[in-house]
């Protein structure tokens, strides 16, 4: 069988050649435009339009330093549930940083010191460009670090505990837990519920802290429960199926009156569902795979639009330097 050879890529001399320029002025129109005339500046980048040239990747990370990549923490999987929301995330940065000619290093940390190691090798070795951070949480030590180093980064997630909207710095993109959560309370008290529980995560955690003021937030706003019912509806555990199962079930042993139960993770919400059954109206967070699967509503983060948000903050570095994204619910 004849093998076809493949088509040879167009070259820089292909490119002189076409625009009727030296190589060096091609060479100067790649790395550093403003030095050359507009009008030969035009000629040049007509020809690398009209013959598809593509700088190679390696050859333009020596000359510019610049790597095209974009660094992303492969976070350790904590469970198999409340994890594929990371999974569905690093796809889709993924996915549309290709579109834009970016590629992703996924790298792993034992912790916050160990990722800021991570952070001194790949920026030592110009290995990538940027980073995108996960998990951020109070007073997060990677993001100060980064700062003071004067790398470019985004967080998925506010940097809880600083001056997060002020901060020309750090550029964030987070979605609005708290008005998710609230919007799914206000949603069972008008389908009529009366004493909504909040099963979350113990205080400390910044987004399930957010989370459980949106609930706060709605079933106060309805005047119809004292401070004292209010809080013996507020449950806090770690995030496992069976210590949700007990909270829920310590919480009716105590007599407290349950007719609706919204969760700030999917893996609280399959604990719940597991005392209450079908009868009681049980809201997870995060609209993960077990939730569709098992007929449990979920309060989805929209995260292809937190992924292009993401890479919108760290390519175009302007205004505004701060996305604050709306989930909704997914009612099954």
């Amino acid at each position: 069988m004849t093998r076809v050879p493949a088509p040879r890529l167009p070259t820089v001399s292909d490119v002189a050649s076409v625009a009727g320029v030296s190589r060096q002025t091609v060479s100067n129109v790649l790395n550093a435009p403003d030095i050359v005339r507009p009008d030969t500046r035009g000629r040049v980048e007509r020809a690398i339009a009209d013959l598809g040239y593509r700088p190679h990747a390696s050859a333009r990370r020596l000359r510019t330093r610049k790597s095209s990549t974009i660094g992303i923490r492969l976070d350790p999987v904590q469970n198999g549930i409340s994890g594929a929301v990371l999974d569905r995330f690093l796809h889709a940065v993924t996915e549309q940083a290709d579109a834009l000619d970016h590629r992703i290093l996924l790298y792993t940390a034992a912790g916050p010191d160990d990722e800021i190691a991570q952070f001194r090798r790949l920026l030592d070795g110009a290995d990538v460009d940027g980073f995108v951070l996960t998990s951020t949480f109070f007073d997060d030590p990677r993001t100060e670090w980064l700062i003071d180093a004067g790398a470019d980064f985004v967080t998925f997630g506010r940097p809880w505990g600083l001056d997060d909207m002020g901060d020309p710095q750090h550029r964030w993109v987070d979605v609005d837990g708290r008005a998710g959560v609230a919007s799914a309370t206000d949603d069972l008290l008008g389908r009529g519920a009366t004493h909504v529980a909040f099963l979350g995560w113990p205080e400390g955690s910044g987004a399930g802290d957010d989370r459980r003021r949106g609930w706060r937030d709605a079933l106060g706003s309805r005047g119809t429960l004292d401070p004292a019912s209010i809080d013996a509806l507020d449950l806090a555990v770690e995030d496992s199926v069976p210590l949700a199962s007990a909270a829920v079930r310590a919480a009716l042993a105590a007599g407290v009156t349950v007719d609706a139960v919204v969760c700030a993770s999917d893996t609280l919400a399959l604990g719940a569902s597991v005392v209450l059954g079908s009868t009681v109206p049980v809201v997870g967070y995060d609209d993960t795979p077990v939730a569709s699967a098992l007929g449990l509503s979920s309060v989805e983060q929209p995260l292809v639009e937190v992924a292009g948000a993401v890479l919108s903050l760290l390519l175009d570095d302007s205004e505004p330097r701060h996305r604050l994204l709306r989930p909704h619910t997914i009612w099954r």
